[in-house]
């Protein structure tokens, strides 16, 4: 079992010349790597807000087709969060929140959890971020189970990028498994490597680090050093849900290696190879999702057909 707990939310997706009304789709990050898990065959539940309105009847619905269960901690009068999506010629995505994350209650994960993944808005919107990293710090004094944040960077919903930046890495800290894509590094860090910020932010306790690197591909780095990989070549349709794709391919690869959990110690030791492989398996479901619109992650066997589809003769 995988806990995720964090946002959802529909996304209103436009371009940016369209005059059209916009095209509605189930998101939120930490709902998309949820919904990604589920129909990879992962058992996925999802610690959520959700109102009782058309949106969340949305978003309700599109979980269960997936699979995923739910647990909302929403009041009754709770009205669903959306975000905006603008998309520019190139198909990339820029946002626009009407979001509330107001989660109060002591969060505990569901019975059997090996992983829990959290991070976006979870973690950067009080009151809900502080009940969040106050699982966060419980979580690491048992060493039971793995966690793993993506902090997902929201420039418009956060403080002064050094009240951000101050944040994420405490919650960083926290974590076993770091994904952060270049584009927030670039807002966090300023004219800082990469790799150097994932270095120093792993040395601080992660196992790994993961950057993604758009078309360039990820690059992760652990306790044996930085691994780089390239992305997969596949025609974008748009980039909505990518970061959370990739996400989903990354802890479904660890889960079926048997990282996760009480294997902490293992997750610590992964040699360059094991994490080439982690890394391409997480690409390949970033590649699959960005061919398609929306965050639409693929099922279990629409990897395996992308896969064959992609593989080279011989």
């Amino acid at each position: 079992m995988i806990t995720v707990v964090g946002e959802s939310l529909v996304d209103l997706v436009r371009t940016a010349s369209a005059s059209s009304p916009p095209s509605e789709h189930p998101g939120g990050s930490p709902a998309n790597v949820a919904v990604g898990l589920a129909r990879l065959g992962v058992p996925a539940t999802l610690i959520t807000q959700l109102g009782n309105d058309a949106y969340g009847r949305l978003l309700r619905g599109h979980l269960a087709a997936s699979g995923v269960a739910v647990r909302s901690l929403a009041g009754p009068a709770f009205a669903t969060s959306t975000a905006t999506a603008v998309l520019d010629e190139h198909g990339a995505a820029s946002y626009d929140f009407r979001i509330t994350w107001d989660v109060q209650k002591p969060l505990k994960p569901a019975t059997g959890t090996r992983c829990l993944h959290t991070g976006s808005l979870a973690t950067a919107l009080d009151p809900g971020a502080r009940a969040v990293e106050e699982l966060l710090t419980g979580l690491r004094a048992e060493h039971g189970v793995t966690v793993s944040l993506d902090p997902n960077v929201r420039p418009a919903l956060l403080p002064s990028r050094e009240e951000a930046r101050a944040r994420i890495e405490h919650h960083v800290a926290l974590a076993d498994i770091v994904k952060v894509s270049e584009e927030d590094l670039a807002w966090l860090c300023p004219g800082q490597d990469p790799a150097d910020v994932a270095e120093r932010w792993q040395r601080t306790g992660p196992a790994l680090v993961v950057v993604t690197l758009g078309a360039a591909g990820s690059l992760a780095t652990a306790r044996g050093g930085t691994v780089r990989r390239p992305a997969p070549a596949v025609t974008v349709a748009d980039t909505v849900g990518a970061g959370d794709a990739f996400t989903t391919g990354m802890l479904h690869w660890l889960d079926s290696a048997g990282l996760l959990g009480r294997a902490q110690d293992t997750l610590h030791a992964l040699d360059a190879d094991s994490t080439s492989r982690m890394l391409d398996a997480a690409s390949l479901v970033a590649a699959l999702t960005c061919s398609r619109p929306g965050a639409d992650p693929p099922g279990l066997h629409e990897l395996r057909a992308f896969r064959m589809s992609s593989a080279t003769p011989g």
